[in-house]
């Protein structure tokens, strides 16, 4: 069985130094951190499915899971997972809910009912848009496919735990209103993405 391709989100001291006079704390922060490496899925199928396994979990049961689908299904391709039952894909570690929602997926996307290819071409709004009308898909997963897939450069997940978090720590704040993420967002803007990446490692020291 094949695995499936991953490879390293891009940027470099562009981004860097734009963030760092942006943004003296994060400019601190990554400079003593250094470069920090995010994995991602080029393809956007199985990005898509790592993104719905991912919903609600930890970095580590992901990672379980994810290895117990290449095994089982070898690339993630959609014709594999519409042919295979939910029964099947449940077997993996995920929730039936979920199961149900990736085989549906793989029905449309294998039957060309839903042309996934056809995102990579549209701005982020749209790529959200067409995205969260599919079962299961909600603005967090449309926004983890942007950024860990498309490699959108502008992405800050509100809806994320851990990027909140991270915010949290990294300027000492006890909680955070949507407002005061907004203005962070903003600040980070148009290399969201790369502040995301930090965000995540302040979040999750252990994995970097």
């Amino acid at each position: 069985m094949c695995a499936v391709v991953t490879k390293f989100f891009e940027y470099g001291p562009k981004e860097i130094e734009a963030l760092s006079a942006a943004d003296p704390v994060l400019g601190d922060f990554m400079s003593r951190r250094g470069q920090v490496e995010r994995v991602i899925i080029p393809e956007l199928f199985p990005a898509l499915v790592h993104a719905i396994v991912g919903q609600l979990i930890s970095v580590k049961a992901v990672q379980t899971i994810w290895s117990r689908m290449q095994a089982a299904f070898g690339d993630i391709r959609p014709e594999r997972l519409a042919a295979a039952s939910a029964d099947e894909i449940q077997r993996c570690g995920i929730t039936m809910k979920k199961a149900l929602c990736i085989h549906r997926i793989a029905t449309q996307v294998a039957s060309g009912e839903f042309d996934l290819e056809g995102l990579r071409s549209l701005p982020d709004a749209e790529v959200a848009a067409k995205m969260t009308v599919l079962p299961g898909i909600g603005v967090w997963t449309a926004e983890m496919l942007l950024m860990n897939c498309l490699e959108r450069p502008d992405i800050v997940s509100w809806g994320d735990i851990a990027i909140r978090r991270g915010i949290m720590n990294l300027y000492g704040l006890p909680a955070l209103t949507k407002e005061q993420f907004e203005q962070y967002r903003r600040r980070y803007s148009p290399y969201g993405s790369v502040a995301s990446i930090y965000l995540w490692e302040i979040s999750f020291p252990q994995n970097g």
